[in-house]
């Protein structure tokens, strides 16, 4: 949502506070006991799995036991979080939460959990901006160019999403809200369907991830308009902020982070929090995290608690200024 992202000088005593940590993961005797899981609550493939995969493997590590992932899909990602808000809370059972985690629980009073009360916050991992990118023979080629398009035809224009209630829906509504547009919203089964359509021409609009929708601007597919976060992404350098574009607080941004179940001990979540802030050091990790467009982002389980409380409330104002009413998925 529009609120700012931790960056990383903010972290800087935080990830010295992880390391300082880190001695009591060769040490402990009782957690963890047993293999350990990271639930991910989309379908195998998906970005949000390979990064609980990534996540899964290096913790493997150092906890010297098996994290596994296990994928429970559905209902935009809500059943996967069910599923964990009702786990014991001893730390064995993990979230890889994304941005539909609060986006989801925003908008759909149907959704099932809480991500503030329901859980504990460990730790956040990376986040990175979307891409709003439109058809090659849309008449606009920047946001500013789009937003008259659309004042000058309201509903005329056409936007594709993954899904009622994600971060891809709930990006649209919150420009809507704050250029007085309105562009007609069409939900997909998953984001690669709505981005065929979008090349085909069937779709005019769309937003999704750096990675899954820069092979097709290279190749002249489709055209990026800005990213959603207040500066240019290094990932796609050419292609304008929300400053350039006259929203210079704007600020979307997908996350990743991991949360347990609440009344998991605090000694349990700060082990793993510690855990977690070496994973993300590695410089493999960072490596990878780079390639995939996104900024490393560890900082303790109150900010992320903090973080979640923002972005829930910044969405929970999006859907009632739009007036969005969702009864199901």
């Amino acid at each position: 949502m529009s609120t700012s992202h931790p960056n990383r000088r903010r972290f800087c005593h935080q990830i010295a506070a992880g390391l300082a940590l880190a001695p009591a993961l060769s040490s402990a005797a009782v957690f963890p006991e047993r293999p350990m899981r990271i639930v991910v609550p989309f379908a195998p493939g998906a970005g949000t799995d390979a990064m609980g995969r990534l996540v899964a493997a290096k913790l493997s590590e150092l906890f010297k036991m098996n994290v596994v992932v296990e994928n429970r899909t559905g209902a935009s990602g809500a059943i996967g979080a069910q599923e964990v808000a009702k786990a014991a809370p001893d730390g064995h059972t993990l979230l890889l939460a994304a941005a539909p985690f609060t986006t989801v629980a925003a908008a759909l009073p149907t959704a099932g959990y809480d991500p503030v009360g329901g859980f504990a916050p460990v730790g956040m991992i990376a986040h990175g901006p979307l891409v709003w990118v439109a058809n090659k023979e849309l008449p606009a080629n920047s946001l500013p160019e789009l937003i008259a398009l659309a004042k000058k035809r309201p509903g005329a224009l056409n936007y594709g999403s993954a899904g009622v209630g994600g971060i891809n829906h709930l990006v649209l509504e919150s420009l809507e809200a704050r250029a007085g547009i309105y562009i007609t919203h069409i939900p997909y089964r998953g984001i690669a369907p709505a981005t065929l359509d979008t090349i085909s021409g069937q779709l005019q609009l769309l937003t999704g991830t750096i990675p899954a929708l820069a092979p097709h601007i290279r190749d002249g597919k489709l055209k990026a308009l800005a990213v959603t976060s207040p500066e240019r992404s290094p990932a796609l350098p050419n292609v304008p902020g929300m400053k350039e574009a006259g929203m210079a607080d704007f600020n979307v941004l997908n996350y990743f982070a991991l949360v347990a179940p609440r009344g998991t001990p605090d000694a349990v979540v700060q082990q793993i929090n510690a855990a977690l802030t070496q994973v993300v050091q590695m410089p493999d990790v960072k490596e990878r995290l780079a390639k995939d467009a996104l900024e490393p982002a560890v900082g303790s389980p109150a900010q992320l608690g903090q973080f979640l409380q923002r972005d829930l409330e910044g969405w929970k104002g999006v859907v009632k200024k739009q007036g969005l009413k969702i009864d199901a998925f």
